[in-house]
């Protein structure tokens, strides 16, 4: 099956061309009709909707990729750029600019998120492949303590592979989606023993700090932006009240605690 992947060129076209409509949307906004230039109105609880759906979408980018194993990353990845693009442009017209409010956190989010991504794709990359194989310390013979401790961990990983995967390589294995739903806490301890590998061998020795931890940092603001949404829904839909903070309730909602 051939490949095809969202190149550097594209991402920048792509990435550019969502900042330029979000923009132009705000040089036009005092001109839209009120609707739209009211938080909460139909058409822009409507386009919040479609862009929470588009950017939990882009985050199961995580949970796809671990799943079917005939298809190729590459397809998820260019989904997850473009659910991404698409799903921050549509958040920012529902906020209508109203950066003052908790809400706006969200946004911080996202603005991170996409940095760090166009970043990791753009520089980190290229960094990274030069990396490989310069780190002297996976050359060197371990000291007897550290073989040890490795030998040990490995026994442990190839005990739970094979209650997880039995007859796979410990070497090539990962857990994937289906294996964390059949098996999750054996797909638990092997993922921290792993860790635990990773940290005994020193992966992330000999990497700069924007190396060794934009990942983690990337996965902890879509943490963050998740909960966020799930917060923002639930405050709106049920505790409609709250948020008026004494002014009238015109957007869909269930309760007005």
């Amino acid at each position: 099956m051939q490949r095809r992947d969202l190149d550097n060129r594209q991402l920048i076209r792509l990435a550019v061309a969502a900042a330029a409509a979000i923009v132009g949307y705000f040089v036009i906004l005092p001109y839209l009709p009120l609707d739209w230039r009211t938080p909460g109105s139909p058409p822009l609880y409507l386009l919040g909707v479609l862009g929470a759906v588009l950017l939990l979408g882009s985050a199961g980018f995580l949970v796809a990729k671990r799943g079917r194993r005939e298809i190729s990353p590459t397809y998820w990845f260019s989904a997850h750029v473009w659910a991404a693009c698409l799903g921050t442009a549509a958040v920012l017209v529902h906020s209508v600019g109203h950066f003052g409010r908790p809400p706006a956190l969200m946004i911080l989010a996202l603005m991170g998120l996409a940095a760090l991504g166009i970043w990791a794709r753009l520089d980190g990359a290229r960094k990274m492949a030069a990396t490989l194989g310069r780190q002297t310390r996976g050359f060197a013979p371990p000291d007897p303590a550290l073989r040890a401790a490795l030998e040990a961990v490995l026994a442990a990983k190839v005990a739970v592979l094979a209650r997880l995967q039995p007859g796979a390589e410990e070497a090539l294995f990962s857990p994937t989606l289906a294996h964390w739903l059949r098996r999750p806490l054996d797909a638990v301890r092997y993922t921290r023993l792993a860790a635990e590998e990773a940290r005994l061998i020193g992966v992330r020795s000999g990497l700069g700090p924007s190396q060794a931890f934009w990942r983690p940092l990337h996965m902890l603001l879509a943490l963050l932006f998740v909960l966020g949404v799930v917060i923002h829904v639930a405050t709106v839909t049920f505790f409609a009240g709250y948020v008026a903070d004494g002014g009238e309730v015109y957007w869909w909602h269930l309760t007005q605690w």
